[in-house]
């Protein structure tokens, strides 16, 4: 697990085995069945998740009982709640679609790691600008993109997930009915295109 942690940094920064094991100490590794709920509303979250097998999502639940899925965390995926490393409740659930076994890292991880491995803190503001510009576009996905468009785009974002979740789980997060779904992968089986 921690290997493919140091991989997933190495295609990202230079880092040497030994920095690896100097900021490796603080992270723990955990394996969670599948439906284990990991996060729930109104908890106070101080770690982030690397996902090195298996998958994990971040949804919450509106006042209708309808499940609203914000991200998908595959293999190789980060995933927690913002707000919640910042001292507030959190207002969603994280939990596993499959076992699941992802690194714990702490709150203040890239902040301590950078003071032994400086590029760390620019390896951080990547991710923070990354996950900003994904979710600006995933709003404006959700606001004026067509069904098809929200669907095509989810392919190439998550291209493995087509087979690993239920479909209701793909249309909650792309804010359609299963319905809609069903229609739209028709559509695009009838423009010959693989779904």
């Amino acid at each position: 697990m921690f290997d493919q942690f140091k991989e997933y940094l190495r295609k990202k920064v230079t880092i040497t085995d030994e920095q690896f094991d100097l900021i490796s100490g603080d992270i723990k590794v955990k394996t969670f069945p599948k439906n284990q709920v990991v996060l729930s509303p109104g908890e106070m979250s101080t770690k982030t998740y690397f996902v090195t097998e298996g998958l994990m999502r971040c949804y919450s639940v509106d006042s209708k009982a309808k499940v609203n899925i914000i991200q998908f965390a595959p293999e190789n995926w980060w995933i927690g709640d913002r707000n919640s490393l910042f001292n507030e409740p959190t207002d969603f659930f994280i939990d596993t679609i499959e076992p699941t076994t992802a690194l714990i890292i702490p709150r203040n991880y890239f902040m301590e790691a950078g003071v032994h491995v400086p590029c760390l803190h620019a390896l951080n503001n990547t991710m923070l600008n990354n996950s900003i510009r994904f979710m600006q576009k995933r709003i404006n996905m959700l606001l004026s993109a067509t069904a098809e468009e929200r669907y095509l785009d989810f392919i190439k974002l998550y291209p493995n997930l087509t087979l690993r979740v239920p479909q209701w789980m793909i249309a909650s997060y792309l804010g359609i009915t299963p319905e809609s779904l069903s229609r739209v992968r028709k559509d695009l089986a009838h423009k010959h295109f693989k779904v």
